[in-house]
């Protein structure tokens, strides 16, 4: 009882039974309502006290008798359960102004134990409360960032405000079985991409090579490698964060030999080191991709292979437009698309302005 000094206690009547008799008496509490489920039940020597709501009457008395041969009723001081918000709405109802809790946001990002948010104007004066409600409300969380900026500059960053939890935003993220390193202040990463990244995983076919040109952390190349036994991988990216990363998580994925990753701009590189090694091009690079289409072109072997080609559009005819941009690149680039595999709307990324993926295979 050591580890419940510093709660705190209230006096309560409870059932006192053997442990052996513990799982069958917390069932009967249940089952007839009777538990206070406030208070945290006691282990003393070789019994249980199980908090109740107060003293029994005789006909309570006798159901207990009926479940459970063996008790005592007492008093006993019961350290309290912790209260734990349902919800982020749950914990700021009565802490802000009526009107403002239709503004709280409504999706959040979670990598790893870093919760991740966009705070509206209107509540910006009210951000740290919010950060302190999403870590009372996800346990697991152990910072919450809010978004400061939009992603840019060539390591793909954006800026963030830590507005609640610990300063130490590095994390292990979780996905298909693969665990990924990172800290989200120092290299890109997105969890909203995870099934992207199964899609792309699932269709690559024995024997190829990939070049994932923007690799960051290496979701694509490392669930690529664990996925299938005989591929090797290429991993890009100018980000020497994400390259550090990348290195620590193809060893924690035991994918090493299979992914080599590549610090550099993705055209130097393929320039250099990979022009006609490529079966499958992977050009996640949304904002600047359309600059990189000639390279890609370049690192696919002579006979062609696949690109999966990411953009941003906005506008009636996104899909379409983005389509004619890589189709025309690709020519330019003395290329030629034999067919388009697929074509769709990977997310929203602002009010009608999307993230498009074409898979197209060239010859």
């Amino acid at each position: 009882m050591s580890g419940e000094i510093n709660q705190t206690l209230a006096r309560a009547y409870c059932l006192k039974v053997p442990k052996n008799l513990g799982e069958k008496a917390i069932r009967a509490v249940s089952k007839l309502s009777i538990g206070d489920k406030n208070l945290k039940i006691l282990r003393v020597k070789d019994f249980l006290l199980i908090p109740i709501k107060g003293e029994l009457s005789e006909e309570q008395m006798n159901e207990v008798r009926r479940e459970i041969p063996q008790f005592e009723i007492l008093i006993q001081s019961f350290p309290k359960r912790e209260e734990h918000a349902r919800s982020i709405l749950d914990f700021l109802e009565d802490k802000m102004p009526p009107h403002l809790l239709a503004s709280l946001p409504r999706s959040i990002d979670f990598v790893g134990e870093v919760a991740i948010l966009e705070i509206p104007e209107e509540l910006v004066g009210y951000k740290h409360l919010i950060g302190e409600a999403v870590l009372q409300t996800f346990k697991r969380v152990k910072s919450v960032l809010a978004k400061s900026s939009g992603i840019g500059g060539i390591y793909r960053i954006r800026e963030y405000e830590i507005i609640a939890g610990s300063e130490d935003t590095e994390t292990v993220h979780r996905e298909y079985g693969c665990k990924y390193y990172l800290d989200p202040r120092k290299a890109y990463f997105s969890p909203r991409l995870s099934y992207e990244h199964y899609r792309v995983a699932s269709q690559v076919r024995d024997g190829e090579t990939i070049i994932d040109m923007f690799a960051g952390v290496g979701p694509f190349s490392i669930l690529i490698a664990k996925m299938h036994a005989n591929v090797r991988v290429y991993a890009i990216d100018i980000n020497p964060d994400a390259i550090r990363y990348l290195e620590r998580n193809i060893h924690a994925n035991d994918v090493y030999g299979k992914v080599t990753p590549v610090l550099g701009d993705a055209k130097e590189v393929v320039e250099n080191k990979l022009r006609g090694l490529a079966d499958r091009i992977i050009m996640n690079l949304p904002e600047k991709s359309i600059e990189y289409i000639d390279a890609a072109c370049a690192a696919l072997r002579k006979t062609g292979g696949i690109i999966h080609y990411y953009r941003f559009a906005e506008g009636p005819h996104a899909v379409e437009n983005v389509k004619a941009e890589l189709i025309k690149g690709i020519e330019i680039s003395k290329r030629k698309v034999e067919t388009v595999l697929s074509e769709r709307i990977v997310k929203e990324v602002a009010p009608f302005k999307w993230q498009i993926v074409i898979d197209a295979k060239v010859k």
